[in-house]
């Protein structure tokens, strides 16, 4: 029992850690040649409070996905997405007291406009 107990442990273990390998996804650049200093903001807390539970591309991991059709219809817009990443919601904590409002918003575009 504890041979099987640890194997299914290291598979957890591993399944976690392959959501968090990488980095998010880079921000383009516009046509002037540089990348919206917001979304780059954005991709940096994405990078640093979300990744680990949603995966660096947003694909899910121990939190849900962030993008495909039942995400963008339960957060139609970017003040929707604000006010969960805020407040929390199940599992997920509240970021109101750990991020600036110009954060939270830069992570909401970056989630609605990157991901």
């Amino acid at each position: 029992m504890g041979v099987r107990r640890n194997f299914l442990m290291m598979i957890a273990v591993t399944v976690v850690a392959a959501s968090c390998a990488g980095s998010p996804p880079e921000v383009p650049v516009g046509a002037d040649g540089t990348a919206d200093p917001v979304l780059v903001a954005g991709r940096d807390v994405f990078g640093g409070s979300c990744k680990r539970c949603h995966g660096a591309s947003g694909g899910g991991g121990s939190g849900p996905r962030l993008h495909g059709n039942d995400f963008d219809l339960e957060f139609p817009n970017i003040g929707a997405l604000v006010e969960v990443i805020s407040s929390g919601r199940n599992q997920m904590p509240s970021f109101s007291s750990s991020l600036t409002e110009e954060q939270l918003d830069a992570v909401a575009r970056y989630i609605r406009e990157i991901l």
